[in-house]
């Protein structure tokens, strides 16, 4: 059974189009129960998001739904993914990990992945945020509810 990092509701709060490059939008957006705050970059013809539409988000080390790794080879024949489950699917790299203070002083962990090129950063309570290691590659899976 593969093993999520980060699975939850989100809600789009924000829609920022004027990004660094085109065609790309950040989105602002909080967990359902207000435990994560997190910034990602879509790419906004492939998949828009708007303020206060809902989405499932996970993060995930496979895309493969026994938990095996995934390789660089491709098995002949169509094998059952996680992605079938999701319109929206970004493979990256966790760069990056650091703490922050937030506005009630309490401390965050905060994770930094790139997409290659678009950026997440997911800011949460350190007791959800310890599957995360810097140099981990990533899926990135999005639905919306």
């Amino acid at each position: 059974m593969a093993e999520f990092y980060f699975d939850e509701i989100i809600k789009v709060l924000k829609f920022d189009s004027l990004v660094v490059y085109d065609k790309v939008s950040r989105i602002n957006a909080n967990s359902e129960d207000d435990d994560f705050y997190l910034e990602l970059d879509v790419h906004a013809e492939i998949y828009q998001m708007l303020p206060g539409e809902k989405y499932r988000m996970v993060i995930s080390n496979t895309l493969h739904k026994d938990g095996s790794t995934v390789s660089n080879h491709f098995s002949e024949g169509k094998q059952a993914s996680l992605a079938d489950k999701f319109e929206y699917v970004m493979h990256g790299l966790l760069y990056k990990m650091a703490e922050a203070k937030d506005a009630k002083d309490d401390v965050k962990v905060v994770v930094y992945v790139s997409f290659g090129g678009l950026q997440l950063m997911l800011k949460g309570d350190p007791l959800k945020m310890h599957k995360f290691k810097v140099d981990q590659r990533l899926f990135l899976l999005l639905r919306k509810m």
